[in-house]
């Protein structure tokens, strides 16, 4: 069994459970650490997992909303982390205590009955992966904080069953916000974050390959509106063929199994 769910996914922190069964073996990740370690426990435990039931932590990015507790959590409950060379020079290539591992685009991290498949993304970070998550015959994709896909992106996560998916804003709200002209343009770039057509965009060319449930995620809170990026993906999709959920900044999303 091979299952997800978002423990909160916004610009104040992001944070994905995920959670791969065989028998009575389960082997839990946790994608980004983007809140305070106090809060980061009490969402784990209303997801049902103990904090020091975690067996590793992948960090996508340096961003503060993804990044956040990292080092400190993993000391503390002595969990190992992977993220890219680039994201540990961004925060300083700070000393984990020998937790640390880089990972790399193409290479994978075996986990026992669990494999992450992590893959660049374009994005104004310095090195950002994002995840295809591997256990038998389910794949589960994780994605977020990218400007537009690339065809390195399309090729990684053919074949999901299910994903993570970014739908940060819509670009009518975006452009009529207070936002400054820099930020509109940083957030609507290339290397910005996703809009709602984009991400549409992205899930229906992914059904070809079996794609069947999307849960929509790093919804801006001024930027974008839950029935807009449901709407999107419908349209795009078909409300019929595609199960569609939203993941939000306080309740994340409920457990989805792939």
């Amino acid at each position: 069994m091979l299952r997800f769910k978002s423990l909160g996914s916004g610009s104040a922190g992001n944070g994905t459970l995920i959670e791969a069964k065989t028998g009575t073996h389960t082997t839990r990740v946790l994608v980004d650490c983007g809140f305070g370690t106090r809060q980061l426990d009490q969402r784990l435990v209303l997801a049902g997992v103990q904090p020091g039931h975690v067996d590793a932590i992948f960090i996508t990015h340096e961003h503060g909303d993804h990044v956040g507790c990292a080092r400190q959590w993993a000391v503390q409950h002595r969990i190992p982390v992977w993220m890219s060379q680039g994201s540990a020079a961004a925060i300083g290539a700070p000393d984990f205590d020998g937790l640390l591992h880089i990972a790399r685009d193409l290479s994978p991290i075996d986990l026992g009955n669990l494999q992450l498949h992590p893959f660049t993304v374009p994005h104004d970070a310095r090195e950002p992966l994002q995840l295809r998550c591997v256990h038998g015959d389910k794949q589960l994709g994780i994605l977020t904080d990218l400007g537009h896909a690339t065809p390195h992106v399309l090729e990684q996560l053919m074949g999901c069953q299910a994903m993570l998916l970014e739908c940060n804003h819509d670009p009518d709200l975006l452009e009529a916000s207070r936002y400054p002209t820099f930020l509109k343009r940083r957030v609507g770039g290339l290397y910005g974050h996703l809009a709602n057509h984009a991400a549409a965009a992205i899930a229906q060319r992914l059904m070809s390959g079996g794609l069947r449930h999307v849960v929509a995620a790093h919804l801006s809170e001024k930027n974008n509106h839950p029935d807009l990026a449901l709407a999107a993906l419908a349209q795009a999709c078909g409300s019929d063929t595609l199960r569609i959920g939203v993941a939000d900044a306080a309740q994340g999303s409920d457990w989805v199994a792939v």
